[in-house]
């Protein structure tokens, strides 16, 4: 698509409307009285359409004559150096023994207190001290798993005492402190496998609910998945107990009228858990894409923290990760292949028609 004149837009003026609704999409479009070419989906007040050309790139819109707009930073130049200040932020507090302050990490950037915490916030989804708190809870897994007692781990991760660790158990780790010291040991997973229309199907669950859902994979490669997750934990195979989930499922995979309600025990961090809600208030057969999601979940500019939280999705399905594609309609990666997004897009699109 290069520079194209009025007559040679489809009848619909697709585009056009793509920028009125400010949807993303593969183009650029100029307004010939301000000099300037934005991204459709830019924030400005929108233009008359009798002043709008439309751009295939960067380069035909600077050919043309027109500069980029310095509030939907096309060209990515502001959107690159914000990166770069923020990677180094989180790899200072990365490095830190304790949890640098908001004024040491802004006089570290060069930006405003407020500056720099809207950037780190857009770039990463979490405040510096959630990030802070992520990496803590990190090293205390990590201290944990290894066998280091609950006492030391809790001091050597930077917590001032097991008390705050307990008081937010579900949100550090998921679990309790000793049951992450023995890598989930104490825990009851219970696995049903079966066939379904996309391949081999695993559910795990524990008391809680469904804790991994799995398709479309050899069953080793499936059980490795799950063994990854939960190392230590006492795996078992119980179809009777699962019957229930697993008809639920393959119900759905035939027949997606309506989104799979399944009790759930998730484990994630809170920026992770609040994507996988948002998720699921997508209906099915229908999509958003990665920027759309950001917004629904309150913050416009974590597009890459919210494509990580959706590949980190361990209940496939349950939480429709697959209807999430790119700022193009392209569907992108998948953690059980394209193909199969593809097919479950148009059986959700199907029973919703």
């Amino acid at each position: 698509m290069n520079d194209m004149p009025l007559a040679d837009l489809p009848p619909d003026e697709h585009l056009w409307q793509q920028v009125l609704a400010r949807e993303p999409g593969p183009f650029l479009y100029a307004v010939t009285t301000m000099g300037v070419y934005c991204r459709p989906g830019c924030p400005s007040p929108r233009p008359l359409r009798k002043n709008v050309r439309f751009f295939a790139d960067v380069a035909l819109a600077e050919d043309a004559g027109f500069r980029a707009c310095k509030r939907c930073d096309p060209k990515g130049e502001r959107a690159r150096i914000a990166q770069s200040v923020v990677q180094d932020a989180c790899a200072f507090i990365e490095a830190a023994d304790t949890m640098p302050s908001l004024d040491t990490l802004a006089a570290r950037s060069g930006y405003s207190r407020f500056h720099f915490l809207r950037m780190f916030r857009d770039h990463t989804g979490v405040t510096p001290r959630s990030y802070a708190e992520g990496v803590r809870a990190r090293r205390l897994h990590a201290a944990l798993a290894s066998g280091a007692r609950v006492a030391d781990a809790v001091a050597d991760a930077g917590f001032g005492s097991e008390s705050r660790v307990y008081e937010k158990t579900s949100t550090l780790l998921g679990m309790t402190p000793g049951a992450a010291r023995r890598g989930g040991d104490g825990e009851i997973i219970r696995t049903a496998l079966a066939d379904s229309p996309f391949g081999r199907l695993l559910v795990g669950a524990t008391d809680k609910g469904v804790c991994f859902l799995g398709f479309a994979e050899p069953d080793e490669a499936l059980m490795g998945d799950l063994y990854r997750r939960f190392p230590r934990a006492q795996v078992v195979t119980d179809d009777s107990a699962l019957a229930e989930t697993v008809r639920s499922v393959l119900d759905f995979l035939r027949e997606p009228k309506q989104a799979l309600d399944l009790p759930l025990d998730l484990r994630g961090t809170v920026f992770q858990q609040r994507v996988w809600q948002t998720l699921c208030r997508i209906p099915p057969g229908e999509t958003r894409t990665y920027g759309q999601l950001a917004e629904m979940v309150g913050n416009p500019r974590a597009i890459r923290a919210v494509a990580r939280s959706c590949a980190t999705n361990p209940v496939s399905l349950a939480v429709p990760c697959h209807r999430v594609v790119g700022a193009d309609g392209d569907l992108t990666g998948y953690r059980w292949g394209v193909p199969r997004k593809q097919a479950l897009l148009a059986r959700e699109r199907a029973a919703a028609g």
